[in-house]
């Protein structure tokens, strides 16, 4: 009772913004904006720009709220995770379940009356796939939970793209082909550096199922399929040579790290290409914005 209390004492906003895992969140709207500006030969109005991203933002908070409260017990055996505000009952799962709620909604109700009803939906079902069908049951059921969970996670360009257009087009998807694609070899370099905290939680990721030599090789395979991915945009007249020249040199800088790791299988080559797997996100659709207004 006296650890509940002084857990309930310490509670702040930061622990409710903590919930909303506000740098993936951060990461998943400057897809989004750079899929807004690109769905247009100018610049969309303020209005698309700041109501469609406020909602996109608000519904991804909840499904990272979500995301909290369901891994819980997991949280609390892995070190990344265990001072978590839920794993550690500063935020009981009901109060965040309640803010979950309030955020769902009110990014609906944004993205309904200030947006279109098909970018409310398209990021109500991203939500519905990342806390329900991957955080539920994905996570502990497959190896493979990334690989089909990473669609969720693929979509914000595309609903970037859907607030400014009202439509589905093809250049879009290919936004989401590249981050579908990136999903895996960035997580799973994360996931050999943090094996034996996924083994003790009984989370059946790769390197814990297949072993790190299995893991390495599909990264490298799946950063080869990224390549290919990223060269679309330019193949289909999306882009001009200022993005193949930066998505190349890029692309080539990620498949480096992934021979390195394949070669040495070493921890620090793994969490350095994760960490260079998220700058490479970045760096890479910010050269697709680049070349896009300079040769409009």
């Amino acid at each position: 009772m006296a650890a509940q209390s002084s857990a309930s004492r310490s509670l702040s906003w930061r622990d409710f913004l903590e919930l909303t895992k506000p740098r993936v969140v951060a990461l998943m709207i400057l897809t989004s904006v750079i899929g807004m500006l690109l769905a247009t030969p100018g610049v969309p109005g303020w209005s698309v720009l700041l109501f469609g991203n406020l909602g996109i933002a608000l519904l991804a908070g909840a499904a990272a709220v979500v995301n909290h409260v369901v891994d819980q017990k997991i949280d609390t055996i892995m070190a990344r995770t265990r001072r978590r505000p839920v794993a550690t009952g500063r935020v009981s799962q009901m109060d965040a379940l309640l803010f979950a709620t309030v955020l769902a909604v009110a990014g609906m109700m944004v993205l309904m009356w200030q947006v279109n009803h098909l970018t409310a939906w398209l990021t109500l079902a991203s939500l519905v796939g990342y806390a329900g069908v991957y955080t539920l049951f994905l996570k502990r059921a497959t190896p493979q939970n990334i690989v089909i969970g990473g669609l969720a996670g693929a979509m914000p360009p595309l609903l970037g793209w859907t607030a400014v257009t009202g439509q589905v087009e093809g250049h879009a998807l290919l936004l989401v082909l590249i981050i579908f694609a990136w999903t895996p070899p960035h997580f799973w370099a994360l996931a050999i550096h943090r094996k034996e905290e996924y083994a003790k939680a009984g989370i059946p990721m790769l390197p814990v199922t297949h072993g790190n030599r299995y893991t390495e090789l599909h990264i490298l395979l799946y950063t080869l399929m990224l390549l290919a991915a990223t060269l679309l945009p330019f193949a289909t007249g999306m882009s001009g040579w200022i993005y193949l020249a930066g998505a190349t040199v890029l692309g080539l800088r990620f498949l480096q790290y992934a021979v390195r790791l394949l070669r040495g299988d070493d921890r620090r080559v793994a969490l350095a290409t994760f960490k260079y797997s998220i700058t490479y996100l970045m760096a890479l659709f910010v050269v697709l914005l680049v070349d896009h207004f300079f040769y409009f």
